[in-house]
């Protein structure tokens, strides 16, 4: 009798937390693909009604499409979070359509390659613009929807922002940048009711490594990274929605993510040790 109500009490559970966002209105930037869209169909498979913003409106057009297959309203809002009136805009459109604002995920970004040394100063600008200012922009025009509901805010950062690689100078101080806003912005909103999630990713299959320098996707562009250590986008929302439905001030992932995260912060020096091989860098 004791073992079919802790399977029952289980069962309940499950199902609770299955729609811990159900009737919750989330809108979640860089949605048109990769983890923007993973994210924005396991949001609907617990509940929620999602709008998704992007700059390819056919990308935002299919990820409404799925969205509403399960059984849930979807919405494109296209929007260039290197605008700050269009994402001042894209809130306001989510307003109008949901009357409220529940969850948003700053997810918005790509990645700039190339040596600190040689990088051209144009590359920079883009990187911050969409990595950093997009971020900010993101955060500034949500949050006063977002204090209506008590609602969560989170930020996708990455391992990144723990533990520098070789040739991903501008990518990795980008990332560090948005660590110190989430932390900051964690302190910035206890007891608003605001919640502030930091989410710090390994290596997550998406678009990410067939998009160049100037922001442009490529699909016969090769993604260098290991396939063997990815994640799917898939399972990598699912446990990004878990982290923030429990409003964690931070999540790390995958396995070798959170090795890689506790390296770059508790062993610096060994981790320099490992990574300048991997840059083919003189000893110093």
């Amino acid at each position: 009798m004791n073992v079919v109500k802790r399977a029952c009490g289980c069962g309940i559970l499950t199902a609770m937390a299955s729609q811990r966002f159900r009737d919750h209105v989330v809108w979640i930037t860089g949605a048109g693909s990769g983890l923007g869209r993973a994210l924005a169909l396991e949001f609907a498979r617990r509940g929620a009604d999602v709008a998704v913003s992007g700059r390819r409106e056919d990308r935002l057009a299919e990820t409404v499409a799925a969205i509403e297959a399960e059984g849930r309203r979807g919405l494109a809002v296209p929007c260039d979070v290197t605008d700050d009136a269009a994402v001042e805009a894209a809130v306001s459109a989510v307003i109008l359509e949901f009357g409220k604002l529940d969850v948003a995920v700053a997810n918005a970004g790509f990645g700039v390659a190339g040596r600190i040394e040689t990088l051209p100063i144009e590359a920079w600008h883009r990187q911050f613009a969409t990595n950093v200012f997009g971020v900010v922009s993101t955060v500034r025009h949500a949050l006063p929807a977002l204090r209506a509901t008590e609602g969560r805010i989170a930020l996708v950062a990455s391992v990144a922002g723990m533990l520098p690689m070789p040739k991903t100078g501008a990518y990795t101080a980008s990332k560090y940048a948005v660590r110190g806003l989430g932390q900051t912005l964690a302190l910035e909103l206890h007891g608003t009711g605001v919640s502030c999630t930091l989410l710090h990713p390994g290596l997550v299959a998406s678009e990410i490594g067939q998009v160049d320098n100037e922001g442009r996707y490529d699909g016969a562009r090769r993604d260098k990274r290991p396939a063997k250590l990815m994640w799917s986008a898939e399972a990598a929302a699912r446990v990004m929605v878990r982290a923030i439905a429990k409003r964690r001030r931070e999540y790390t992932f995958t396995g070798h993510g959170k090795f890689g995260g506790f390296l770059g912060r508790h062993a610096p020096g060994l981790a320099h040790l490992i990574l300048r091989r991997v840059g083919g860098g003189k000893r110093r």
